[in-house]
């Protein structure tokens, strides 16, 4: 065992029952950090090139950080990895709340499973034993009761669960993970791969110890951190809605420093942005072809962050976070309490629908959660059939006589709950917008918005043109976690690393627009960086409140003691990005074919709303994005000499 790291991984052949640890050398850590680098290094070495996703070849991995349990800050992620049924391609999703720990807990850095189950399993592993039971009673239970009976079967509250919910099961691709009752890992379709496993839970309750290499540097860095975490002034609730419409309303742009961004996630969370985003223009709005004239204050005030926080009971914390921007919420019904809804959540079965109903978001949201179905995937399916029936596309027999029209709330309903239980229309839509236009065809190609098979989350690329580059870049497309302009401002990595780009403070909006090999230059740092964030099990939001504050590459060194420097580390998220990119090549996945809709382009442009008149040009910046890797800049391939670099001997 290193320092920071448990130095192992448990493997679990489901087609034979056999569970076998394998021991990694420092220098994978020392390559590849934990978490995101090590699940990409172990799984382009022992999945073979074009697996079936959904067949026992995939491989599927849960994995920590490296600073889980160090005692650093905003480092309690952990990530669920393999390759995607929803893209073909390398697939991960990222989750917070407390099961990363967990894991390392039960002396591994990741736990991977193999094969095909003959019948419905879980892995339990405790300070003492580590066994495949048998999950038959659990099998056809949604995900927040099946981690309650799971957790009273082991007979201790510590006990963490991440399971799948009727959605996974039922290999819906736009299945996810769940943990603590709804918690959702949901991107790129992993809840399948468990269900075609027949895997419905790993339960975990060890008691390893962590060990880091200097325990004093790593509680005096938290506690630096800690300061301008607690650091708040008070923020009036027309504030988010305010700043939006100013935002749009001024001709130049201000660098944002994400310390205001922290102070309105820890009093609201991420609903902050319900109406700020419409009123910039950083949310997508009717299918993509409305803009903020179309969800105006009208529409999206039911969905406040001020009535937001009306209905929230209680505040909480993910694992080793100060800073708490989750909650859990009443609401009315069946189901009396729900996780306080993402932003992306709520837009995604709100204003992308027009559905201004905000009871039915939180049923929506609380439903979706439990039969673990991605709630960004899920509207944007709700809104393709949407446009399609409005079009003559679908009619009223092929949606089982729903009449779905824009803000048709009880439609939106039905339909939803269609697709979780595979019924009619819903079974469908159940794997996403890419593979329910295939079926349709009659021209639903147009309007099934997605990047790779991925359905586009909450962010216009029309308003900040980073997000198309990490749409169609990455070798996870669609994702909006990884980059963006913006991010680069908040992040603020020249400050630490003396040689990259600086962002002046105040700037014309239209340099935004501008292609320039120094957008690229950004855009790869964004990634390189957020490559080692996923791979220490840090978090995103923390990570906003600016490196020189939140000192991620120096907690690395304090837990590891391996002294390295943060163009060293960067370095690190290159091998990890590359390595990712040469999975997607081994699959078969051409790089320069990831392509999103032209609408979410501004091709035609829009003639109102906050992106009036806006187009961003992609392909310029997106070659001289994969040159910065030294990848092709026409396929966006890395070289096979690179390639060679990763292959296990």
């Amino acid at each position: 065992m290193g320092k920071g790291y448990m130095g192992k991984v448990l493997f679990v052949d489901l087609s034979k029952g056999e569970l076998k640890e394998e021991t990694i050398p420092d220098e994978v850590y020392q390559k590849y950090i934990g978490g995101m680098g090590l699940a990409a290094y172990l799984l382009y070495n022992k999945i073979p090139a074009n697996a079936d996703p959904l067949g026992p070849d995939n491989i599927i991995g849960f994995l920590p950080g490296l600073l889980t349990g160090t005692g650093s800050f905003f480092t309690g992620r952990w990530m669920v990895a393999a390759k995607s049924p929803l893209t073909g391609s390398w697939g991960d999703a990222n989750c917070g709340g407390s099961l990363s720990p967990a894991i390392k807990r039960c002396g591994y850095d990741g736990i991977f499973f193999s094969g095909i189950s003959k019948k419905p399993v879980y892995l339990y592993i405790d300070h003492h034993t580590k066994e495949l039971r048998d999950a038959s009673e659990y099998w056809g239970k949604d995900a927040v009761e099946a981690e309650e009976m799971l957790i009273a079967a082991s007979g201790s509250k510590k006990t963490r669960v991440a399971c799948i919910g009727e959605a996974g099961e039922k290999l819906s691709l736009i299945s996810g993970v769940s943990t603590d009752k709804g918690r959702m890992a949901g991107r790129s379709g992993i809840g399948a791969v468990m269900g075609s496993k027949k895997l419905k839970a790993i339960v975990l309750n060890g008691k390893k110890r962590i060990q880091v290499h200097d325990k004093a540097e790593m509680k005096h860095l938290s506690k630096l951190a800690n300061k301008f975490v607690k650091f708040q002034v008070p923020l009036p609730n027309l504030m988010p809605g305010m700043a939006g419409i100013l935002m749009r309303a001024l001709p130049n742009a201000m660098a944002q420093d994400g310390m205001l961004y922290k102070m309105m996630l820890r009093k609201w969370g991420t609903v902050s942005m319900n109406q700020l985003s419409p009123e910039m223009g950083d949310s997508p709005i009717k299918n993509w072809m409305g803009s903020s004239k179309d969800w105006g204050f009208s529409k999206s005030y039911s969905t406040h962050p001020g009535k937001i926080l009306k209905r929230e009971k209680v505040k909480y914390h993910c694992y080793s976070c100060p800073l708490g921007c989750g909650g859990i919420c009443s609401m009315k019904g069946k189901y009396k309490e729900t996780h306080k809804p993402e932003y992306e959540t709520v837009l995604a079965l709100g204003g992308l629908c027009m559905n201004k109903d905000a009871d039915s978001i939180f049923y929506l949201n609380e439903i979706l959660n439990r039969a673990g179905m991605d709630t960004i995937s899920a509207g944007a399916a709700a809104a393709f059939a949407i446009e399609c029936y409005e079009n003559g596309i679908l009619t009223k027999k092929d949606t089982d006589g729903l009449e779905l029209k824009w803000g048709n709330s009880k439609a939106i309903t039905q339909l939803i709950e269609k697709m979780i239980k595979r019924e009619g229309i819903g079974d469908l839509l159940a794997d996403g917008v890419k593979k329910a236009a295939e079926k349709i065809g009659k021209g639903a190609e147009q309007y099934a918005i997605h990047a790779g098979g991925q359905e586009l989350p909450m962010h216009d690329a029309r308003n900040d043109p980073g997000f198309a580059l990490h749409y169609t870049a990455e070798p996870t497309p669609g994702r909006h976690t990884l980059g963006a302009g913006l991010y680069y401002e908040m992040f603020q990595l020249w400050k630490v690393a003396k040689k990259l780009p600086k962002v002046l403070p105040l700037y014309m909006k239209g340099a935004k627009y501008k292609t320039d090999n120094e957008k690229a230059v950004m855009g790869a740092t964004n990634s390189k960086f957020m490559s080692v964030v996923n791979s220490a099990g840090g978090c995103k939001f923390g990570m906003f409140i600016g490196a020189k504050r939140v000192r991620l590459f120096d907690w690395l060194n304090a837990a590891t003691g391996w002294n390295k420097t943060p163009e060293e580390y960067l370095a690190m998220g290159e091998n990890i990005q590359t390595i990712k990119q040469s999975f997607n090549v081994k699959h078969g996945i051409e790089p320069k074919n990831i392509t999103v809709s032209d609408r979410v382009l501004g091709k035609p442009f829009q003639t109102e709303g906050a992106n009036k008149g806006r187009t961003v040009d992609l392909e310029p910046v997106r070659s001289a994005y994969w040159s910065e890797f030294g990848w092709n800049p026409e396929t966006g391939k890395p070289t096979p000499e690179r390639m060679a670099e990763f292959t296990n001997p």
